[in-house]
């Protein structure tokens, strides 16, 4: 009898760990961020659900490189997923980094009326190009923040040494739109290329420029949305299929919500980190009305570049730009 009650302890085992499975995802998200304890509250509640079927190993920090290094290492198998910013999925699926089309939105009314609508779209596009996720959560506005002078208008931009991502192509697009030779370098190289003076401009969220310490060498922050940056959890399909169907239900259930509470706390945090960055002494210039309207019509320029390389899918870009068309600001 003893006997064969260890054979079956030994089955139940083996069946167990054949279906265990560790999702290894990387982060640019320091460890102790607010993303990054959500995370990892949300990772153990799954861990507990599923009765350790799915877990989670959480590369930190960049540890494992930035976005595109991440993807890399996704396509061999050495990661299964990552968080990422939306817009660097685009080999995926083109149309994730539409939320990032320059000067898209005025305010945080429009991007919420638009993403009630869009998000699911651009959710399942992923999804159909072979990466599982969770929902979007926001990474906020990016503003242009100058080292050695203030921006006010798109001319006193084209004086600057304007930094832009790696490999970025809608960057680039937007860039020579505004008449100006851009500066790629990798996320790790901005610091130190702000302090040497390779670069004196930069366009990031309040968040992220604290974080990455960009706050310690710029004096300027010019008050004029550029871009709205929205961050993923993407899961490779090919290992997220390797979950029983139950356990994946779990996996989505947790981490939608998750991605729910981040996408709230995130709007909370960069609102902090505007005013924490106009406290430390940063200048915020308010570009004037004639001069927004001059800011508008190069994102306008940009944008109409970007549809026609095909980097964002034309139809979706004008079903977007239709449906923004019929957002009416609240009254009170």
């Amino acid at each position: 009898m003893t006997k064969k009650l260890l054979l079956l302890a030994s089955l139940m085992a083996i069946t167990t760990q054949s279906f265990a499975l560790t999702l290894k995802i990387a982060t640019l998200s320091p460890d102790g961020s607010a993303w990054m304890t959500k995370m990892r509250a949300g990772a153990a509640e799954i861990e507990t659900k599923t009765q350790k079927r799915v877990t989670f190993k959480f590369y930190t920090g960049g540890t494992m490189g930035n976005d595109r290094a991440v993807l890399n290492k996704i396509k061999i198998g050495q990661l299964q997923g990552g968080a990422v910013t939306a817009g660097s999925l685009s080999e995926f699926y083109k149309d994730a980094q539409i939320y990032a089309m320059p000067l898209l939105f005025k305010n945080f009314a429009q991007v919420d009326y638009v993403r009630q609508k869009f998000d699911p779209i651009l959710s399942k596009g992923l999804e159909q190009g072979g990466m599982v996720n969770f929902g979007f959560a926001e990474g906020g506005f990016a503003y242009a923040m100058s080292k050695t002078a203030p921006i006010a208008t798109v001319p006193e931009l084209r004086k600057h040494r304007v930094w832009i991502p790696e490999n970025d192509i809608q960057a680039a697009e937007t860039l020579k739109a505004f008449q100006i030779t851009p500066i790629p370098l990798s996320l790790s190289d901005v610091l130190p290329s702000l302090q040497t003076g390779i670069i004196d401009t930069v366009a990031s969220s309040p968040i992220g420029t604290l974080a990455l310490q960009w706050h310690t060498q710029v004096k300027y922050l010019t008050d004029l949305p550029l871009s709205y940056i929205v961050g993923v959890l993407a899961v490779d399909q090919k290992a997220f299929n390797k979950i029983e169907a139950a356990d994946q239900a779990i996996v989505r259930s947790v981490m939608q919500q998750v991605f729910k509470d981040i996408n709230t706390q995130n709007r909370q945090d960069n609102v902090a980190a505007y005013n924490s960055l106009l406290k430390q002494g940063i200048k915020a210039v308010a570009p004037n009305p004639k001069d927004v309207i001059e800011w508008e019509k190069a994102g306008d320029d940009a944008s109409a570049r970007i549809a026609k390389a095909g980097i964002v899918n034309a139809t979706t870009w004008q079903a977007l730009q239709e449906y923004l068309k019929t957002f009416k600001p609240s009254k009170s």
